[in-house]
């Protein structure tokens, strides 16, 4: 009662990672509030699936196990988790931002009127006095993200309803074992009890997912470029140094709102979280709705001619200069150097 529920989701048969970077996190929350950490997994031939989940410290899986469940489809979906939610009454459940996560977890919060908030960068555990009414909350979730286009950082709390909902886009929080050796209680939902046929109204006939043309959430380094890049040609160089350097090209929402790029290379709040190793911002002024898909990257590095602009706050290395005259430069000097 009263613990922190984790909705896994499955990416072509294992568990998808921004599941499992909510477990990692949902493990350091429990922690904090003493309470113990759940999961809910729902698909078909899930058996020995528990140890793809254990390692990251959870205490209790339930899985819901039944051949009509393979594909997500959203009434089932809904009604196994309100069911379970019902019975066991979490304080907290969290869910990734995907596609099935933005179509599940707003169902399952109105069914429960619990409240839920969207793409969030940041949860943290803390308290809120509510002067007007006299109160004191303890253990609130803190949900944090960007608002009004990135302009600003909202915290969001939901003091009186329960549980509290939040969705996390992938790459947001980080991704650790808590114990390889752990061992996790397994509890099986009998599907049978709690779904009826009308709830499979909807018969998937055929289902076609095309393969992701680019995905940059895995690279290593990333070149991201601005709309201070100028134009669609002036990427090409962009492009030269992540192909020197094996890494991806990225680009600011405002790039990619000129037709500089494709929308799939986008980085920040409407497009895709990353966290590499190096991360080169070029031509990028560093608006939060930018840098709060970034700036996890262990280096960033800043191109930029203004000497002011605030990606240069976040940034390890700041060079001021014209992107077309300094990237030529560090394609030059990395070759010279990596003979």
């Amino acid at each position: 009662m009263n613990n922190i529920f984790v909705f896994c989701e499955l990416d072509e048969g294992k568990v998808a990672d921004v599941s499992l970077e909510l477990l990692t996190k949902g493990r350091s929350l429990a922690n904090e509030l003493k309470c113990e950490l759940e999961t809910v997994i729902i698909g078909s031939k899930l058996s020995g699936i528990e140890a793809q989940i254990a390692p990251y410290g959870t205490d209790t899986i339930y899985i819901a196990d039944d051949k009509r469940l393979e594909h997500y489809l959203t009434l089932p979906f809904t009604t196994i988790i309100v069911d379970l939610f019902k019975k066991e009454q979490p304080q907290i459940a969290l869910f990734g931002a995907s596609s099935i996560g933005r179509d599940l977890a707003p169902r399952v919060s109105s069914a429960l009127k619990s409240g839920l908030t969207a793409d969030c960068t940041s949860l943290v555990i803390g308290a809120h006095e509510d002067k007007k009414e006299g109160k004191n909350y303890e253990n609130l979730l803190y949900q944090i993200r960007p608002a009004f286009g990135g302009n600003i950082i909202a915290t969001i709390i939901n003091p009186d309803c329960r549980p509290q909902m939040a969705t996390v886009r992938e790459g947001v929080m980080k991704k650790e074992f808590f114990n390889k050796n752990h061992k996790s209680k397994v509890v099986t939902i009998d599907v049978s009890k709690i779904v009826s046929d009308a709830d499979f109204v909807v018969e998937i006939i055929e289902r076609h997912m095309e393969a992701r043309k680019v995905d940059i959430k895995k690279s290593q380094v990333i070149v991201s470029g601005g709309y201070g890049v100028g134009s669609k040609e002036n990427f090409d160089k962009l492009f030269d140094l992540a192909e020197v350097l094996g890494g991806e090209v990225g680009a600011s929402r405002a790039a990619v709102d000129a037709g500089f790029v494709d929308h799939a290379r986008q980085v920040g709040q409407t497009g895709v979280t990353v966290r590499p190793k190096l991360y080169i911002a070029c031509g990028i002024s560093g608006q939060v709705q930018h840098t709060a898909g970034m700036e996890e990257s262990a280096m960033i590095i800043s191109i930029n001619t203004d000497a002011s602009a605030p990606i240069n706050k976040i940034a390890d290395y700041a060079i001021v200069g014209d992107v077309g005259e300094v990237i030529p430069r560090l394609i030059a000097a990395y070759k010279k150097h990596s003979k």
